[in-house]
């Protein structure tokens, strides 16, 4: 049985449904914050176990294709080392997966913190946007308005 699911679910199939998947995930989040399901949906585990099951079920299917799994650890050695690892499908694939993952991650935190401050979702909308496609720095953009909103800077949170 995992021989078909493998034949279906190929790299190029998994790519699609991972980004075609987290669309409605991200529409809960920006148009539909305050709703009980954007808060069983989204700003729960549920996203989270789902990216990390194709994430496990992607090391499974390269752990027996024979991929080198040590391999990776270059990319700590140069910039010219990671860029020859993102020339690998495998590791693109699995770098995917983990960053869809961190960016929905804080996408959900960005949500969860602005209803703690009640924050209008106006206010949310445009550092979500920008999470979305460059999580760093939607992350900062929702910072530096939580600041002027709360009207306070906390290094801890």
């Amino acid at each position: 049985m995992i021989e078909q699911i493998s034949a279906f679910f190929t790299v190029e199939m998994i790519y699609m449904w991972l980004n075609i998947g987290v669309i409605p995930f991200w529409l809960m989040l920006i148009i539909f914050p305050q709703t009980k399901v954007c808060g069983l949906f989204v700003t729960s585990i549920i996203p989270t176990f789902i990216l990390a099951s194709v994430y496990v079920y992607l090391l499974y299917i390269f752990f027996f294709a024979g991929y080198d799994f040590d391999k990776n650890f270059i990319l700590y050695l140069s910039f010219y080392d990671l860029a020859e690892l993102f020339e690998n499908n495998e590791f693109l694939i699995l770098f995917w997966t983990h960053f869809l993952a961190i960016n929905l991650f804080c996408g959900s935190w960005i949500v969860r913190d602005s209803q703690r401050f009640y924050m209008s979702k106006i206010l949310v909308f445009f550092p979500l946007i920008i999470t979305y496609f460059i999580g760093p720095l939607g992350l900062f953009i929702y910072w530096v308005i939580r600041i002027f909103f709360a009207k306070r800077i906390s290094l801890f949170d």
